[in-house]
């Protein structure tokens, strides 16, 4: 049986508006915690209603088509009407369709939402299932904890190595361009909190989507695509140098950004990547900014550019995200040619790094992130976090060993 064809479940989802919720953080699941999240608004989950899970090269367009029956079938009851209100699933798929990690949608069994000063509270039942709908209850965060990440599988001295390698593929014409990451491991603490990592991620990078799904946790600032009332936006990020240390320094840092020949060249291709791939499901127009303006952030500048659109196909969030993944900003250019580099050098298994991560709703509308500042934490408390950069002709393996430095950082500081 094909995946479309899996019998879905009868759902029912009754949303009603709630006292003010404060903060989603300490209601979340200490262990399992289900969040996206971004300026301290957005939606939590508890429990789970129903998992779904794909793999393979149509991973995400088989899960937009489930999804589609899924939500065809459910009974919605939302007078709240806020993005975010009435049945969603949470997200998370993988980078590469061969990875070993699976790909998922969670409909949890209570999802809290908190938008434009409204808080609700959605339960969702199975039909012919009585299960307990999880009571939303603040409850104090666990012991602290501190450790450090180490050099996993892919080490500074190799990355250094592969970054060389792309360069002479690059310049002999092989492709224009291939991102190339890293990692990072450690083991959490027997019972460790995982919400006090995500308080750090949210209070420190605020503007990035803080997200929790099946173990993957991280704070992205790259939105892969959202869709709300057939209207389509997405921000591209390709680019970056690190802050500069005082107001002066941090002003000529984000002009060099501006200015770096390597860097616009980088973006540019990620920028049209996305053009690309929107582009059928918008034929009434699609528009990016002509020149990309810089993106400040604790840590680094990036060079950002916004593009928006109107759906003309009825596509869902989840359908664009099986259109755009992966992009020039994650993968390189030729996109296929670039994934088979990636697959000979790095030998790493990404997991959910890189790729999309976010909600859907049972209107298709929903927001995705790109899986960016991510780990994923396994049954046992593993951690793998990873970094990457896109590697040009005129790449620098020591200033790209420093970038994916830079791009740790948010990861490393949450967990020590």
């Amino acid at each position: 049986m094909t995946e479309p064809e899996r019998a879905v479940p009868a759902l029912s989802a009754r949303t009603r508006v709630v006292d003010p919720v404060t903060s989603l953080l300490p209601l979340l699941d200490a262990q399992s915690p289900l969040l996206f999240m971004r300026r301290g608004e957005g939606v939590a989950g508890l429990g789970e209603a129903l998992r779904l899970t794909f793999r393979g090269p149509d991973r995400i367009a088989r899960a937009a088509e489930t999804w589609r029956r899924v939500a065809a079938a459910a009974a919605v009851d939302d007078p709240v009407r806020s993005s975010g209100s009435g049945l969603l699933a949470f997200g998370a798929f993988t980078f590469d369709e061969r990875s070993e990690f699976e790909s998922v949608l969670i409909v949890p069994r209570t999802i809290i939402g908190r938008r434009d000063g409204v808080s609700w509270v959605t339960e969702v039942t199975v039909a012919g299932e009585d299960g307990p709908h999880p009571t939303p209850e603040a409850t104090a965060l666990g012991a602290e904890f501190r450790l450090a990440l180490q050099p996993g599988d892919v080490g500074p001295d190799r990355f250094r190595e592969l970054v060389a390698r792309a360069v002479e593929r690059i310049r002999a014409g092989e492709l224009r361009k291939v991102v190339l990451a890293r990692d990072l491991v450690g083991h959490l603490p027997e019972g460790g909190d995982l919400r006090r990592v995500l308080v750090d991620l949210a209070l420190g990078y605020p503007d990035t989507w803080t997200f929790a799904i099946d173990g993957h946790i991280g704070s992205s600032p790259e939105t892969l695509v959202r869709v709300n009332h057939g209207k389509v936006s997405a921000r591209v990020l390709a680019g970056s140098i690190a802050r500069g240390a005082d107001a002066d320094a941090d002003h000529a840092a984000a002009l060099r950004l501006a200015t770096s020949t390597k860097d616009l060249d980088e973006h540019r291709y990620a920028v049209q990547s996305v053009l690309d791939a929107l582009g059928p499901h918008a034929r009434s127009g699609i528009s990016a900014s002509e020149i990309p303006f810089a993106l400040k952030l604790p840590n680094l500048w990036h060079l950002a550019t916004n593009i928006e659109g109107t759906l003309s196909d009825g596509s869902s969030a989840l359908d664009l995200a099986a259109a755009l993944h992966p992009t020039a900003a994650v993968a390189g250019t030729p996109t296929g040619r670039a994934l088979e580099v990636i697959r000979e050098l790095e030998q790493l298994d990404r997991g959910r790094y890189g790729g999309p991560v976010g909600w859907v709703d049972a209107h298709g509308d929903g927001k995705w992130a790109v899986s960016l500042r991510s780990a994923e934490i396994d049954a046992a408390g593993d951690i793998r976090a990873y970094a990457g950069g896109g590697i040009l002709a005129a790449s620098d393996p020591d200033v790209e060993l420093a970038e994916t430095k830079l791009k740790f950082r948010p990861i490393v500081e949450a967990f020590g």
